[in-house]
């Protein structure tokens, strides 16, 4: 592994410290205030910049991640509201949102709240909002790398209904700047299911603000109303805070590379001598991206 620009050996490291723990690692907390008491979480630490929050009672969604301790994220003012708050009716599903990193919405509807046939469906699912089970810390040395790795399983079932099960690995190692989601889903039951799931990836300040661009492999781009379509032009740039300011909404339709990959990238070349949050993705899974810009105040 490179450390502060050093290579390492599995045992010249080991040489070096009395519990690897003190370069990085996974470590498993609870929160003990407001509408979080008794959510679990893991604090991982790469050891080279890169920390993140990992909430198994909350899907394995990720809500604070920062670089170098530069915030990357944006976050409510709820924090990692335990699951059993959640509402699911109309939009409530709001009041529970800590946004961050990643929140998982599906996983057998997502979108605007409404009536789909005899049912009424909430906004974005109930999976971000689902604790996970048989959750393990399989952190290890494998070879001269400790990989960092959390898993867990999250299902969506019901009884005479539709049964959805997610796995999720989430997995980083001693000096990485990125991290890996992995995700499986399964139908384990005997019919048929709907199946929906779109990864709320949140982009915050200061690595979002005016300097703040969006670079990504689209090869086709549309907004979703004539208010979105009236600022095409400036779709991947950023402002600061707009007072009043509306959302836009764009669909873009990825392209892959030779690996099959598209990219999307927020950029700040401004802070900290340059810096951006980058995320890979499979086009033959995911086959777009949806671009939520929203500029007012807070």
């Amino acid at each position: 592994m490179i450390l502060n620009g050093t290579h390492f050996t599995r045992e010249q490291l080991l040489e070096r410290v009395g519990d690897v723990r003190q370069i990085g690692g996974a470590r498993r907390v609870r929160v003990d205030e407001g509408r979080g008491t008794g959510t679990l979480a893991y604090e991982v630490d790469t050891g080279a910049g890169l920390q993140f929050t990992v909430v198994p009672d909350r899907a394995l969604d990720i809500s604070r991640a920062s670089f170098r301790g530069i915030n990357l994220v944006y976050q409510t003012s709820h924090g990692e509201v335990h699951p059993a708050y959640f509402e699911p009716e109309g939009s409530n599903w709001l009041r529970s949102f800590f946004a961050g990193l990643l929140t998982t919405c599906g996983l057998t509807y997502l979108g605007n709240p409404g009536p789909d046939g005899e049912e009424t469906l909430g906004l974005h699912g109930r999976a971000t909002n689902t604790p996970a089970r048989q959750v393990c810390d399989r952190s290890g040395w494998e070879g001269d790398a400790y990989r960092i790795v959390l898993s867990g399983v999250v299902e969506e079932a019901i009884f005479f209904g539709h049964k959805l099960r997610l796995t999720r690995t989430i997995s980083t190692a001693l000096g990485a700047t990125a991290l890996v989601v992995e995700d499986v889903v399964e139908n384990f039951g005997y019919a048929p299911a709907p199946f929906t799931i779109l990864y709320h990836i949140n982009p915050g300040f200061p690595l979002l603000d005016a300097d703040s661009a969006l670079v990504l492999s689209a090869r086709g781009s549309a907004p979703y109303d004539d208010y979105s379509a009236g600022h095409m032009d400036t779709r991947h740039r950023f402002t600061a805070p707009v007072p009043g300011g509306r959302e836009e909404n764009y669909l873009h339709t990825m392209a892959a590379d030779a690996d099959g990959l598209a990219h999307v990238a927020l950029l700040n070349r401004t802070l900290a001598g340059g810096l951006g949050l980058y995320v890979s993705f499979a086009v033959a899974a995911l086959p777009f991206l949806t671009e939520w810009k929203m500029l007012a105040p807070g």
